[in-house]
């Protein structure tokens, strides 16, 4: 396939530069490349091989190499040996790396919602419950849905500043869309909102209440050119929409669409994810409350169908429609 790459001169932050901890940015910067996500999700459809996940991804060796070294060395997978002449070695999830599969479904969710395709193997899911279903994000204490207007949040006992994340080695890729996922739809709008670190840092942060450009780079650590990039992508994918509030000089408020708001169980998956294995002893820098229960969230990720929780033992995929046409 063929492959271009740049350097991205603003992707990392000073090293010295702190910036607010928090669990979701932890997460990000383990898991917020277009290239591990598209693993991950092999992965819980039950990819183990190298040979398997490159060819379906179409990924340069090299790059996959360093995708899949860097989650093993985070705690996500694990080498399993199959074969020992000559030495042969299987990619398996841990249970760090297992415990992704509910924001895994947070993300088929968004997807599945604002843009549908039967074809997509991965919006025709089945529940053991025998129905298709969309996932559902729920308060595991009270039940009901939770939205990001149903939340509030307040400092945890690890809240506080951290160093900005260290500097990346690899270089972006600009690999042609046609490339891409051959004959394997995967989440590909999701991918291109979520498959860049700076950008899911940005929409992370606008959850958190953050509107202007300087109160993004603060809270960041990103070089103004990169955020500058980032927040007009976002606009573009319809994620944030601009709305002025300076007239002379012009200055401009960024707000999360329907759709970005929508974005809110991925969000809330990340900091469960980052508290659980992440926070080390000092515990969640920040501690959400489900306002119609009173409680603290319990991330729940359940069947619209049936509204019991999904588990990825309880998951098949819809068998696929015969094509009628001609």
């Amino acid at each position: 396939m063929a492959e271009s790459s740049r350097t991205d001169p603003g992707d990392p932050a000073p090293p010295t530069q702190l910036v607010q901890a928090n669990s979701a940015t932890r997460a990000l910067n383990i898991l917020g490349d277009r290239w591990t996500l598209m693993i991950l999700y092999l992965a819980f459809r039950r990819a183990r091989r190298f040979e398997e996940f490159q060819s379906q991804i179409g990924l340069a060796r090299s790059l996959l190499i360093d995708r899949l070294r860097r989650l093993q060395k985070a705690g996500v997978f694990e080498k399993v040996r199959y074969q020992e002449r000559p030495v042969r070695e299987e990619y398996h999830l841990t249970e760090m790396g297992r415990d992704l599969y509910s924001l895994a479904l947070t993300i088929i969710r968004w997807e599945k919602r604002w843009f549908y395709d039967p074809a997509n193997p991965a919006h025709r899911l089945v529940h053991s419950c025998g129905h298709e279903f969309t996932p559902e994000f729920r308060c595991g204490h009270c039940g009901e849905l939770a939205s990001p207007r149903d939340v509030y949040v307040e400092d945890g006992p690890g809240a506080g500043f951290e160093p900005s994340p260290p500097p990346r080695a690899q270089r972006r890729s600009i690999v042609p869309a046609g490339g891409l996922n051959q004959g394997d739809p995967m989440l590909d709008r999701a991918f291109q909102v979520l498959g860049d670190r700076w950008t899911s840092h940005v929409i992370a942060s606008a959850f958190m209440g953050r509107r202007r450009f300087n109160d993004f780079q603060t809270a960041l650590g990103i070089a103004p050119n990169i955020l500058s990039d980032r927040l007009s992508r976002l606009v573009d994918l319809g994620v944030l929409r601009r709305e002025l509030y300076q007239e002379r000089p012009e200055r401009w408020e960024y707000r999360l669409t329907d759709e970005g708001r929508d974005l809110y169980p991925l969000i809330a998956e990340l900091n469960r994810w980052g508290d659980r294995w992440l926070a080390g002893d000092a515990g969640p820098p920040l501690i959400t409350y489900h306002r119609p229960c009173g409680h603290v969230l319990e991330p729940q990720v359940t069947c619209d169908q049936c509204h019991q929780p999904v588990e990825a033992h309880d998951v098949t995929q819809a068998e696929q429609q015969p094509n009628t046409s001609g």
